[in-house]
């Protein structure tokens, strides 16, 4: 789900949220920063969410619910919530959910109503791409303004969530240029699995590095930069795996 509202630097509320956590877990590539699928009740339902524990010197450009933006993130969740989902209060939710998690720090919280044990991920040269895919409700990105869309809920929780690693610090500009990328990969893999659209409303994307050093980070993650092409096809691959179904 895209930002709105709330950051990190609000104080969240951690009540209202009973939560039985258990991990299920996810294998790691040797020198990733390690995420875990986690099972859940939460309201007497069963739900997943994924974590990715970060550690100190990662940065995370994101359009995030939670936490948004470009800045140091100890941590990244992409929760799962139920259809029909009747909060209006999303980045409290999450923050709910890191708290029964002992996430601490600032963090990157997503929200999905797809199924997240059903997550895609793909890896190239290092970059690794973790994507959850609902495509229920899809459509184009231009499209024209419609009284539908006037009236749409601003929390809706989101269905293409990407959530990008990579092993290399990326400057400021860098950063936002490796979310455009991974948005394009997104879009070319929707029309290679024969989806006639470019998303949901609510998609979000994480892309987690290392904070730069001296030399500033690299400065391109364009497509036909070195980093920017891992980028691409880590997410091509994950968001195609994770489209098929829904042709």
């Amino acid at each position: 789900m895209a930002a709105a509202g709330r950051t990190t630097a609000d104080p969240p509320s951690h009540q209202g949220c009973a939560i039985s956590s258990v991990r299920l877990g996810l294998p790691a590539q040797r020198g990733e920063p390690r995420a875990d699928l986690r099972d859940r009740r939460e309201d007497g339902q069963r739900l997943h969410h994924l974590v990715w524990r970060l550690g100190p010197g990662v940065r995370v450009c994101s359009s995030a619910v939670l936490g948004g933006g470009i800045g140091p993130r100890a941590w990244i969740l992409n929760a799962q919530v139920p259809g029909g989902y009747p909060r209006l209060d999303p980045d409290r939710h999450l923050a709910e959910i890191a708290a029964a998690e002992g996430l601490d720090g600032p963090g990157a919280g997503l929200m999905t109503a797809a199924e997240v044990a059903a997550y895609t991920t793909a890896h190239d040269g290092g970059v690794t791409a973790t994507v959850t895919a609902g495509l229920g409700v899809r459509g184009w990105a231009a499209a024209p303004e419609t009284s539908a869309d006037a009236a749409a809920v601003p929390f809706r929780p989101g269905t293409v969530n990407i959530v990008v690693t990579l092993p290399v610090a990326l400057s400021d500009a860098a950063l936002v240029n490796a979310v455009a990328t991974a948005t394009e990969a997104k879009v070319q893999a929707l029309l290679d699995a024969g989806l006639d659209c470019s998303g949901t409303p609510t998609d979000a994307v994480c892309v987690a590095a290392p904070e730069p050093g001296p030399d500033g980070g690299e400065p391109f993650a364009g497509p036909r930069s070195p980093w920017g092409a891992r980028i691409a096809r880590a997410v091509h691959g994950a968001v195609l795996a994770g489209a098929r179904p829904a042709r």
